[in-house]
């Protein structure tokens, strides 16, 4: 056999979106683009701030010798530096740049981290619904994950997290703003997870670390804020990327931030930064860097995510779908009146393209990305409708 086996079963493990992308591709070449209602990618098509040409076109022009080479692997100070000022600010805490590293998106930072602090067997829990490829990053570095379930409303079930830590626990691995939800953690739920942790780390006596993905902490409605993890632990790793706040998925840049008092804090800075480089990373992007380093006080308009999730809420409203408003992220997730395998079935029959749940590891539920133009939210509000009225049939 040519390939692994290990990753033909990831590959069938991790279809379900690839499956839905493909199959949307090949009904928009059957049926037209206009007549398909596609909400199977998480893909952010908001424009960047109109800052990000501007500085992007400038720092381009710059022809100096050396500044395309190599920099730290940690990425250039002084980047460090100004994300060290916005995120002491963000996270309550004082930060240097040594406590940052710069990465390539939030996955390289999050496999960083896993390379850095797991052995054979340790065991990272992680909450579903979660992201497809968790499973996949802590596999990478022989790891085992441990999924816990979230409540009905997708909040942090703190007993059942407590009741999962064992002497191999490593890691609590937590996602707000939550892909696939749109769930944001409260700060007193956070603040009985680390309380947990701190706990479970004298009974073990090894430290287990709180790892926070947040892509998506800009992108919030209702006034909600998304609460501080360093404020809950010091064992706390925020990872995070500007591929949902600037709208650069495609440009690979992030960065890992250590809370200041972390446990072995320079052990972990050494690893992390030698895994940054030994994962063949290298570094982050080297123009993405000085790019973002100019716009840390800028951000995407998330008004336009604010009122599609409106128009989108209202569509699965009439159509009679049970669901929990999302207070950040583009996604909702509604439960399905059937299987959620059969009930995409039925879906792709209207034209409609979603993810199932169980690919989430959240079967009943379906996952549906409102990054799409409004009208192609308000356009399917019938097809919504007949695909329920087949169902409940």
């Amino acid at each position: 056999m040519t390939v692994a086996k290990k990753m033909q079963a990831f590959a069938e493990k991790s279809s379900w979106i690839r499956k839905m992308f493909e199959e949307g591709a090949r009904m928009k070449a059957e049926f037209g683009a206009d007549n398909v209602f596609d909400f199977s990618l998480g893909n952010p098509d908001v424009p960047p701030p109109a800052k990000f040409s501007k500085i992007l076109k400038e720092l381009a022009e710059n022809d100096k010798p050396g500044v395309h080479a190599y920099m730290p692997n940690g990425g250039y100070p002084y980047v460090r530096e100004t994300l060290a000022s916005r995120l002491s600010a963000e996270q309550n805490v004082e930060l240097d740049q040594g406590d940052i590293l710069m990465t390539c998106g939030a996955a390289g930072g999050l496999n960083v981290v896993m390379k850095s602090i797991l052995n054979p067997g340790d065991e990272v829990i992680i909450l579903a619904p979660y992201f497809v490829e968790y499973n996949f990053y802590v596999d990478n570095h022989g790891g085992v994950t441990k999924v816990v379930n979230t409540d009905e409303e997708f909040n942090l079930d703190i007993a059942a997290i407590e009741d999962a830590l064992t002497e191999k626990t490593k890691a609590v691995l937590i996602n707000s703003p939550n892909n696939p939800t749109g769930q944001v953690y409260s700060a007193e739920s956070l603040m009985q997870l680390g309380k947990i942790l701190d706990i479970a780390e004298e009974r073990f006596c090894r430290p287990i670390y709180l790892v926070s993905d947040e892509p998506y902490r800009k992108i919030v409605y209702d006034d909600c804020e998304v609460p501080s993890i360093m404020a809950t632990t010091t064992n706390s790793i925020v990872v995070s990327s500007y591929s949902k706040d600037l709208s650069l998925p495609g440009e690979r840049i992030g960065y890992i931030a250590v809370h200041p008092d972390i446990k072995e804090k320079n052990a972990l800075l050494d690893a992390l930064t030698l895994a940054n480089r030994i994962l063949g990373f290298v570094n982050a992007p080297a123009l993405m860097q000085r790019v973002v380093e100019q716009l840390q006080d800028v951000s995407v308009d998330s008004s336009i995510y604010a009122r599609r999730r409106e128009i989108f809420c209202k569509v699965l409203d009439d159509a009679g779908f049970d669901y929990v408003k999302p207070k950040g992220a583009f996604y909702l997730f509604p439960k399905t009146p059937i299987d959620d395998v059969a009930f995409c079935s039925i879906l792709q029959e209207e034209k409609i393209l979603a993810v199932p749940g169980r690919g989430f590891g959240a079967p009943g539920y379906i996952r549906l990305a409102f990054c799409v133009d409004d009208e192609v939210i308000a356009n399917s509000a019938d097809a919504f409708k007949r695909a329920m009225d087949k169902a409940r049939a």
